[in-house]
């Protein structure tokens, strides 16, 4: 769909992911449409799943996440099913936050989220260290977040 996508779903894509509780109203106000085409348009990019869902975006130090790493898994590739039983494993380890299958030093890119360093100890050497499919893990500790952005980088020209 994305060869489809014209300047004005490229503009309603962005505002939606600046802000998803924005209204149909100051939504079409801000691509200079009505307000019918313009919830037409959401409703065709919501049904082509180029929008999948809405969240809330939670502050997790708020809450008392207040560390973040990343853990590099290399597999032990000579145990039968490696791949499909560390993930089924991983699945239901609620600090693990997302998994990634990369290429280059290691097999899989995990980000996990705990409250402090004992739970991330407990985390990695009572969890993630005991799944026998597991060869080797190495963390990469985060200090500090310097950017996220909500927005994707596709090409969107808005003049």
């Amino acid at each position: 769909m994305a060869e489809k996508l014209d300047k004005i779903d490229l503009r309603i894509l962005e505002l939606l992911q600046e802000n998803s509780k924005i209204t149909n109203l100051e939504l079409s106000k801000r691509i200079n449409l009505s307000p019918a085409p313009t919830l037409e348009r959401v409703r065709k990019l919501e049904n082509a799943d180029v929008i999948q869902s809405y969240h809330a975006k939670v502050n997790g130090t708020a809450l008392g996440l207040n560390v973040n790493s990343f853990v590099l898994v290399s597999l032990a590739w000579n145990k039968e099913n490696a791949f499909d039983n560390f993930i089924k494993k991983i699945e239901h380890i609620r600090e693990i936050t997302e998994c990634y299958i990369i290429t280059g030093d290691a097999d899989f890119l995990l980000k996990i989220v705990c409250s402090d360093l004992p739970s991330y100890e407990h985390l990695l050497f009572k969890e993630l260290s005991v799944i026998e499919e597991v060869e080797r893990l190495k963390t990469l500790m985060s200090l500090n977040k310097i950017k996220k952005t909500k927005v994707l980088p596709y090409n969107y020209d808005p003049d």
